[in-house]
């Protein structure tokens, strides 16, 4: 059986926590001889940044192209607030992206059915959600340039962030996004401003083009404000959503919280396929570094263990093994485990690794 590659970046907060969790899964995806992992860690973030002045090195950079895939915890924290700009904890994680050509961002929202009391929303509306938001990653107003803070003549000071798209940015994510709504419920809104936006102009009709090839995925186009106002009504009435970098941002994470918790989401950025097949991947969970509860062994690691899933899913073709995990976590979260940010009443509290660990006995008890 061929060794599979992984990187593991846990980074700041409680990431470092959460990460040890997934290497818990790993080891015993290698015990149990469903796959053979080797795998590796380095730094990114702001402990990056206290080791090497920068927020991800060359030598990890290295270490990420040469990986099957990567997989990253969480970075920022207070105590990076007043580092340079270039040098701030997130410059790492933006790096990752722009260096590995990582263009295509899947974030799923699904709401376990053990859950649907956790979310904010009523249970009517987020029960049996299972969406899926791909964002244009490595383009708009993230990376556009011109990008600065100029003061003028007046002392007066200015700030400039550019929102910039090429056709081929728009078309290739649009081919990602319509080939996963294929797999899906072959439906797709695809969500931006055209009606205040070039940008947004250029988007539709790109998109509206590209459905030429995919005539038999139903295609609707939904303005950026409104689709976040129908994610809170009645977020099932979308399957897949394809969107921008920054709408992208906003959306996919109004979604994870009709779930419950940012703690329960993972997600995917992809690249393009090589000669042979093989993509660039990184994969993380949807929050952030939680410096509140650092070091708390509170913090909950379904999220990132997801992430796990979602590289078995679309790095490994270990697509037996991915339902197998969700199905770890799903059970579970059945028998009422439950960490601090998804605790219910009647339910039991645990920590950060007595969840690992409840996940991986699942997984033996769902393989015997």
């Amino acid at each position: 059986m061929t060794k599979k590659k992984l990187l593991l970046l846990p980074g700041d907060g409680i990431g470092p926590e959460v990460m040890a969790e997934v290497e818990r899964v790993l080891a015993w995806l290698n015990e149990s001889g469903r796959a053979q992992f080797e795998y590796e860690t380095d730094l990114v973030g702001g402990c990056a940044y206290d080791a090497h002045g920068e927020a991800i090195s060359d030598a990890a950079m290295d270490k990420a192209h040469a990986a099957d895939a990567v997989i990253l915890g969480a970075v920022g924290g207070p105590k990076w607030a007043n580092v340079p700009y270039a040098q701030r904890p997130e410059a790492g994680l933006l790096r990752l992206r722009k260096d590995m050509k990582l263009f295509a961002n899947l974030r799923p929202a699904i709401c376990y059915p053990a859950l649907t009391e956790a979310s904010s929303l009523k249970r009517e509306v987020v029960e049996g959600l299972d969406l899926m938001i791909v964002r244009e990653l490595t383009g708009g107003v993230y990376f556009g340039e011109p990008k600065e803070i100029v003061t003028l003549e007046n002392g007066e000071r200015r700030a400039v962030d550019s929102q910039l798209y090429y056709e081929h940015e728009i078309e290739r994510i649009a081919r990602v996004a319509f080939d996963l709504a294929r797999a899906r419920g072959k439906r797709l809104a695809s969500v931006e401003k055209h009606n205040v936006m070039r940008t947004g102009v250029l988007w539709k009709s790109v998109v509206t083009r590209v459905h030429e090839d995919y005539k038999d995925i139903e295609l609707t186009h939904v303005l950026a404000d409104n689709c976040a106002m129908q994610l809170v009504k009645w977020p099932k009435q979308f399957d897949t959503i394809v969107t921008d970098n920054l709408f992208g941002d906003v959306l996919s994470d109004l979604a994870a919280m009709s779930t419950g918790s940012l703690g329960m989401l993972p997600s995917a950025s992809l690249g393009a396929k090589d000669a042979n097949g093989r993509r660039p991947a990184l994969y993380e969970p949807v929050h952030g570094s939680a410096p509140d509860i650092a070091g708390k062994g509170v913090a909950n690691p379904i999220a990132t263990i997801g992430s796990l899933g979602m590289a078995l899913r679309y790095s490994f073709d270990l697509g037996k093994e991915a339902d197998l995990l969700d199905a770890a976590i799903a059970g579970v979260l059945a028998k009422g485990l439950r960490t601090p940010d998804i605790m219910q009443d009647g339910k039991t509290k645990i920590g950060t690794a007595e969840m690992g660990e409840a996940i991986v006995g699942e997984l033996k008890r769902l393989s015997a």
